[in-house]
């Protein structure tokens, strides 16, 4: 249901409906598909026909109904702006699926390669409140689901805090070098050299990162095995499923990715001991029914947008001052104290290139929340353009309805100049943006988690 106008916003409609053009002021708040912060820009724009310098289309800021030129925020945060973040979460989806059954320029043949669904946990830093199995803590409590104690310490004073921190900043370094081992381990099981395997096959993925409610980051993943030209290539009859599961468990068990060294303690990490693989189309998260590809893709795209803030009551926003940004903020104890010892580590000199600092608010993880590898599928990059020519298409085929056909592209040259103005909506403008926000996507959400029992 659409909220109720605020009075000045009532003032200003009731303004544009007199004296402007109300429905040309709602049509550009709706082109930005419900953005809640978008970008505000002022200046002008010039279409000139290159051949005769005709001017083709003019565009200035005060002739626009909101004074300004508004643009998409393209937040991928569900927390900061819920319908960009509903965008890219489609797109993650359509990437994902492309992978998995085909579409976007990948061979429908894709769906005949071995591929398994995999997630890689965080090893512990010391016991947290839990449901094993749905049973009981060893707090002695039976948590409910949404119990805020659940991913905290059971021991605060005793917990790794430090540990917890440095093992999201090198779980990039990790991942990375567990594909190395992968491949490795799949030149071993084939008797082939690892050089040699890339004449042979092709490891591709499409994998997210997800925080747990302690605050580690797990990854999810999408892993499957091509031929050597890549998705539209088969792979060798003797790469299966099953070799692939048994490499994917050596090579996680191998991988490690060097710390510092501190205090005299050098660190070390390596994944966690719980380490799940489904092949895709066997039992699904709830055991239930089939695991298909769009339940997998569903799943990964659901957690492309969110952040450490979603799981763990951290900020979402980068933190400045640890004193001032924290007073007020609804951080949990247990994110203050991550928070904390991200700033502290952060004003070492040897941790420096880790940037502690910078990504506080990520609790140590500055890597990018989902990733593929280059022949996995389609980009985000291309899915975006494809959008854009759409739209192009479109406002081409309205402006030859309006008898104003605009030129060939190719021979029009754009001439424009604007400057950041600020962000956000006004009041009249938030409430004519609301009909165009998504509602909550459930899709893909299931009763699987980690089990957090570290």
């Amino acid at each position: 249901m659409r909220p109720t106008a605020p009075t000045g916003a009532l003032r200003l409609l009731a303004a544009l409906a007199q004296h402007g053009d109300l429905s040309t002021y709602a049509r550009q708040i709706q082109r930005l598909g419900g953005c809640e912060r978008p970008i505000r820009m002022e200046g002008h724009r010039l279409d000139v026909h290159a051949a005769t310098g005709e001017i083709v289309r003019e565009v200035i800021d005060r002739d626009l109904p909101a004074g300004q030129l508004l643009i998409r925020c393209n937040n991928r945060r569900a927390t900061r702006c819920a319908a960009c973040a509903e965008v890219y979460r489609k797109d993650t989806f359509h990437l994902v699926t492309a992978g998995l059954s085909g579409g976007k320029g990948i061979s429908p043949a894709v769906a005949r390669h071995p591929r398994v669904f995999a997630t890689f946990t965080a090893p512990s830093f010391g016991p947290v409140h839990n449901r094993p199995g749905n049973g009981r803590c060893r707090c002695g409590r039976l948590h409910p689901q949404d119990d805020p104690a659940l991913g905290t310490p059971l021991n605060p004073a005793r917990y790794d805090y430090r540990a917890a921190v440095l093992w999201n900043a090198h779980a990039g370094a990790l991942w990375g070098r567990f594909t190395t081992y992968l491949r490795q381990q799949l030149a071993s099981r084939a008797g082939i050299g690892r050089t040699e395997l890339r004449h042979h096959l092709k490891v591709s993925y499409a994998k997210v990162a997800e925080y747990q409610r302690r605050g580690a980051v797990h990854f999810h993943a999408v892993i499957r095995l091509d031929g050597p030209e890549g998705a539209d290539d088969a792979p060798p009859p003797w790469a299966t499923t099953e070799l692939l599961t048994d490499a994917i468990r050596s090579a996680a068990r191998l991988a490690e990715a060097p710390g510092p060294t501190l205090d005299d303690r050098e660190y070390t990490f390596r994944f966690g001991e719980q380490l799940d693989i489904r092949p895709i189309r066997s039992a699904d998260f709830t055991g239930t029914t089939e695991l298909t590809s769009r339940a997998v893709a569903a799943y990964i795209a659901k957690y492309a947008t969110k952040g450490a803030e979603s799981a763990t009551g951290t900020l979402d926003r980068r933190i400045r001052n640890p004193i001032t940004d924290l007073i007020g903020a609804e951080v949990t104890d247990h994110a203050r104290q991550m928070i904390l010892t991200c700033w502290h580590l952060g004003a070492l000199p040897e941790l420096e290139d880790l940037r502690l600092r910078k990504w506080a608010h990520m609790l140590g993880f500055r890597g990018h929340f989902s990733t593929k590898s280059r022949a996995y599928s389609v980009t985000l990059g291309a899915l975006r353009q494809e959008r854009a020519d759409h739209n192009e298409a479109l406002t081409r085929e309205r402006a030859a309805e309006a008898g104003h056909p605009l030129p060939d592209p190719d021979t029009v040259l754009v001439l424009s100049h604007w400057r950041f103005a600020g962000t956000g909506l006004t009041a009249a403008e938030t409430w004519l943006a609301t009909s165009r926000r998504p509602a909550p996507d459930t899709e893909g959400d299931s009763a699987w988690t980690a089990d957090e029992t570290n």
